[in-house]
């Protein structure tokens, strides 16, 4: 099973990224600290300086059908906010 399910792009990262060398991974829900530095150290050759992981909580959802009221839940996810050593980046964007 994978340790990284993929890297979370959106303008609050971007925005940490910058500002704090700060990168946000989408991880298994399993998956330890140490697990993640390693994966992260192996995957893109930089050194971790420190890890936070959350649980996201899945959104209850709703839909209006013909065939009447349909209810649901997204999964529950984990994020990983990887703080990396100073002079450090990620380049998402390099192999495209």
């Amino acid at each position: 099973m994978a340790i990284l399910v993929k890297p979370l792009i959106t303008e609050k990262m971007s925005l940490l990224s910058e500002n704090k060398g700060q990168y946000g991974f989408r991880v298994a829900l399993t998956a330890t600290k140490p697990e993640i530095k390693a994966e992260i150290e192996k995957m893109y050759s930089v050194e971790v300086a420190k890890i936070r992981t959350l649980v996201v909580a899945g959104k209850r959802k709703t839909r209006f059908t013909k065939s009447g009221v349909s209810n649901g839940k997204t999964n529950n996810y984990k994020k990983a906010i990887v703080s990396l050593k100073d002079g450090q980046s990620i380049d998402f964007y390099e192999n495209i």
